[in-house]
């Protein structure tokens, strides 16, 4: 063991070899990150050019270094470009979209979904190169098949998934959160073991060249945070 290890607890801990930046540094990169990321944009009209899969690795491998409770990384990343395998997860959805658009949705729900263009068409299930089924592991099974406890898991899924659009948005790609409900026909269509719980559908892929988003604006930072000095 180096000098600069340690053990805590009786394991191993190691040196953290993160950046050493200056002060100019950090501020020009928080600033560059955000104008960069503001460009996000959820996309619902994409384009079938294909999406190398070394690209949708990546993005994958990005979110799994995501923070979770007790570093169980509660998540499993299932990324479908099969394209019947994708036309039946559009038929799946759509079915449960109607009942929901039909008698699930209140009139508040629906009339604050009305500026963003939704309806009960999932076309774009089926025109993006990948879907990426986001699902979560409720509990864990050891290698006797026994039960064993996640801690946090919606936390630690739902910030992974953060870093997963970030990801893609990173790579020159659009996404977009879909979570028809109920999810339970991801599982099944994909035989997902059981511990497993649908979490999050995103297809990925480049804008289609006609693509458009509604004219929203997001809240203001007075709006979203508030500081706390001395």
């Amino acid at each position: 063991m180096t000098a600069k290890e340690k053990m805590i607890n009786g394991f191993r801990h190691i040196e953290y070899k993160g950046e050493s930046l200056s002060e100019a540094e950090v501020i020009q990169r928080s600033k560059d990150f955000y104008q960069a990321m503001d460009k996000r944009r959820s996309v619902r009209h994409f384009s079938n050019k294909a999406v190398p899969e070394c690209v949708i690795e990546n993005i994958i491998k990005t979110a799994g270094t995501s923070p979770s409770g007790a570093h169980k990384q509660p998540w499993k990343f299932c990324a479908v470009s099969n394209p019947e395998l994708k036309s039946r997860i559009r038929e799946a959805a759509e079915k449960e979209e109607i009942e929901n658009y039909s008698s699930r949705m209140s009139e508040r729900w629906l009339k604050d979904l009305a500026p963003l263009g939704t309806d009960t068409n999932k076309e774009f299930l089926e025109i993006a190169p990948w879907l990426i089924v986001v699902f979560k592991e409720a509990y864990e099974l050891d290698e006797n098949g026994e039960k064993q406890k996640n801690y946090y898991v919606n936390e630690s899924v739902g910030i992974a998934c953060g870093m997963l659009i970030s990801a893609i948005h990173n790579a020159g790609l659009v996404t977009l959160t879909h979570t028809p409900s109920p999810m339970n026909f991801l599982a099944e269509l994909l035989e997902r073991p059981a511990n497993e719980r649908a979490f999050l559908l995103l297809p990925v892929g480049f804008a289609a060249s006609d693509a458009v988003v509604p004219d929203i604006h997001r809240k203001k930072l007075n709006e979203i945070c508030d500081f706390y000095k001395k």
